[in-house]
């Protein structure tokens, strides 16, 4: 599955999911495909929140494991902060990446950078 998503379009982003659920039915784990949307969800929204063009979202299913990529055109590299507590829902979405992803990371792309996570077939993150 491949996704271009434009800057601020964040009606986009429930295409992007209806997409990827369409991609993961196959897969038959349900519990792991709620976890996959709600991760791709948070970080496209922060890919247009947080940079002034848009991203590319591509996410690949083997076997067993699922792998998403959100492209976007910052270098800065996001990191998972503990928000403050009077911060509303703003700044979780890195940290419920970190949580529930079975493994995760950043890496530079041209003039940007790729965050990207994956899940196992045989559960939905660590343990």
């Amino acid at each position: 599955m491949s996704r271009t998503v434009r800057r601020a379009d964040l009606r986009a982003v429930g295409e992007v999911r209806r997409a990827l659920r369409e991609l993961l039915r196959p897969w038959g784990r349900a519990d792991s495909a709620d976890v996959a949307e709600l991760l791709t969800t948070e970080l496209v929204t922060n890919a247009l929140v947080h940079t002034d063009q848009g991203a590319e979202v591509t996410a690949s299913l083997a076997a067993s494991r699922l792998r998403v990529e959100v492209r976007d055109h910052a270098t800065r590299h996001p990191l998972p902060l503990v928000p403050a507590a009077d911060d509303g829902t703003h700044g979780r979405g890195l940290l419920l990446v970190e949580a529930m992803a079975d493994a995760w990371g950043v890496s530079a792309h041209g003039m940007g950078k790729v965050v990207w996570f994956e899940i196992d077939a045989a559960g939905s993150g660590p343990d």
